[in-house]
This record gives C-alpha cells, sequence and structure tokens, in this order.
C-alpha cells in the first residue's frame, strides 16, 4: 500500500478506495472557496454542489460578505443583512436537508469583511451550521484545521483584518494598520506591535502542523499565489512590489511544513501566474481566489492533496 499513496494519480486513488475501504479506511473529500464577497449566485451553485456531491469539509478562505460598494453597485447582492439572513437560511435548508450528511463548515472572515460580523458568527444561540475558525484549532478527523484572517497591509481603509506582517514596514501605497478605519475598535498597542508573525507563533505553539490544514485569507509572499496587476506601477517614484502575500507566512510554512494551506485575496493570480496552486517543499499550497464572474471550486482530499483540482464554475 506504501507504494500507492506514494505516487497517487487519479487511477490509482480508485484502486486505493477500493482496498482501503474494506479496512474502514475513509478517504476525506473537501471543497474549498473564497472571495465570493457576497455573490448570491456564486453561493447557490456552492450549495447545489454541496447538496450533489455531499463532501465531509468545505473551507471557506474569507471576503465571505458584500462589500459596502458591491452591495450598492450589483444586483448579485441581496440587500440588508447577508449573513444573518440569506446565508444563514441557505445553510439551515442545506442542513435540514442533508441530516447527517451535512458537511463540516469551516469559516474565516477577510480584510474585505466587517469584523463586527464576528458577533454573529460566534453567537453561541446559532444552529451551529458553520464552525468559525480564525485564530483556533480544531480537529477534523485524523487532521488538525487552524484558521486566520489577518493579511498584510494593503490600500484599503478597511483595516479590520490588517496586521503588521514581520515588522511595522508599509509598502509604498498602502495605508498601516494604525490608519484607515475600523468596525471594532481595538487598542493602540495591537494596532502598532501586534504582527502576523506573532500571531502565528501563538496560533500553531508547538504542535506538529504535519496532519494540519491551515485556512489563511493571505497568500504567502513570492509565490504563484500572490501575484498582483501592479506591473509597472509607481508611487512616489518608486516601484510597487507585485508580490503582496504575507512574509510571516511563507516563514512559517517553510519552517513548519504544514500538509495543506489555502490562501485567497488575490484575485487576479491564478490569471496572471498560470496557476492556483504552489508547493513549499513539502507543503501543498492552493488559492481560491478567482478575478471572472464564476465559482472557482477547489476538490481537495487531504490524503492525496497532490491530486487536488480547481474547476471554474459557470453560474
Amino acid at each position: 500500500m506504501k507504494w500507492l499513496t506514494s505516487r497517487c494519480t487519479s487511477g490509482i486513488i480508485v484502486l486505493i478506495r477500493k482496498v482501503e475501504l474494506k479496512e474502514g479506511f475513509h478517504l476525506t473529500h473537501c471543497f474549498f472557496v473564497s472571495d465570493l464577497h457576497g455573490s448570491i449566485n456564486r453561493y447557490r451553485t456552492l450549495f447545489s454542489l454541496i447538496e450533489e456531491e455531499t463532501p465531509d469539509g468545505i473551507f471557506i478562505g474569507g471576503d465571505i460578505l458584500p462589500s459596502g460598494m458591491a452591495a450598492l453597485a450589483s444586483a448579485d447582492s441581496p440587500p440588508g443583512d447577508f449573513l444573518g439572513g440569506f446565508f444563514t437560511t441557505e445553510l439551515i435548508r442545506l442542513k435540514d436537508k442533508l441530516a447527517e450528511k451535512y458537511p463540516r463548515i469551516f469559516i474565516i472572515l477577510g480584510n474585505d469583511d466587517g469584523r463586527f460580523e464576528e458577533t454573529t458568527m460566534l453567537d453561541p444561540t446559532s444552529p451551529g451550521i458553520w464552525e468559525y475558525i480564525h485564530n483556533r484549532r480544531i480537529d477534523f478527523g485524523k487532521f488538525i484545521v487552524y484558521g486566520y484572517s489577518y493579511v498584510p497591509p494593503t490600500p484599503f481603509q478597511l483595516k479590520d483584518w490588517e496586521r503588521y506582517d514581520v515588522s511595522r514596514y508599509v509598502d509604498p501605497g498602502c495605508i498601516s494598520p494604525e490608519e484607515g478605519r475600523r468596525s471594532v475598535p481595538v487598542s493602540e498597542d495591537e494596532k502598532k506591535y501586534t504582527t502576523i508573525e506573532i500571531d502565528l507563533k501563538s496560533l500553531v505553539k508547538r504542535d506538529d502542523p504535519g496532519k494540519a490544514i491551515l485556512l489563511f485569507h493571505t497568500p504567502p509572499y513570492q509565490t504563484k499565489l500572490d501575484r498582483a496587476a501592479l506591473d509597472e506601477i509607481m508611487v512616489d517614484h518608486v516601484p510597487l512590489d507585485v508580490n503582496v502575500g504575507s512574509i510571516a507566512v511563507r516563514r512559517f510554512i517553510e519552517a513548519r511544513q504544514p500538509l495543506v494551506t489555502l490562501h485567497g485575496h488575490v484575485h487576479e493570480s491564478a490569471r496572471l501566474t498560470g496557476s492556483w496552486k504552489d508547493r513549499i517543499s513539502k507543503t501543498y499550497c492552493f488559492s481560491a481566489a478567482h478575478d471572472g464572474p464564476e465559482l472557482a471550486l477547489v476538490r481537495f482530499d487531504p490524503e492525496c492533496p497532490w491530486d487536488a483540482q480547481r474547476e471554474l464554475i459557470r453560474v
């Protein structure tokens, strides 16, 4: 069996399923999506696929809500309380229909989501239809899931989910976490001195991440997943860095080598680099960010992460 699992292709996966299932083994079918920005058409497509395929786990990687401007400008974003309205209603319907086949749904917020929505995400009276995992560790079968929402400083005004990365440096054209606006107040010390690097050390501690799935919003720095469309753009005669991911996340992956990391945030990265996945030593890194109208759906099995597939589904 060892040589089969180390050379897993689509054809060999079928053989493994037949042999291992006889021994009570269960392969884990997962979906990963990100940056849906409140698009009801994308969400309805996702919910239909969940109903059809009944995966074990769903990972939703931030920027799940309509932004303020998008909600005003797009007929594809419903009015009113998206999270407590459409999103919750549809998941309750799905849970009632699927019953024991209802998947575990792991969610984080992203930099375009107001942090005030954490109140709803963490509401103890909610019907248990999702698991909010920002800055949390949760068991998922034989795997461990961690979630982390913060991104390095951006040019955008909303700073709820922005942190300094490894130092108090801010790229040209970006606004520091000490400026901009927030939907939830935080201390001046948190704004100035907390970094993504410090957070990740506190989150994972001394755990062995060899069986870990990390759900990030930011991608790691200088990979195929963090390439932005910033070519030949200058700020104060300084060219902008086209790689906008997190140095801290990159260093964490290099040092700790988790099994799988999931990312979003940079919508155009796959179009610009030609790839939605990358690998840092032993770690498989996937992005579900997408800058087209389709739903970008990554299907993966943490038992065979090298066999992950992404599909762009018309909505």
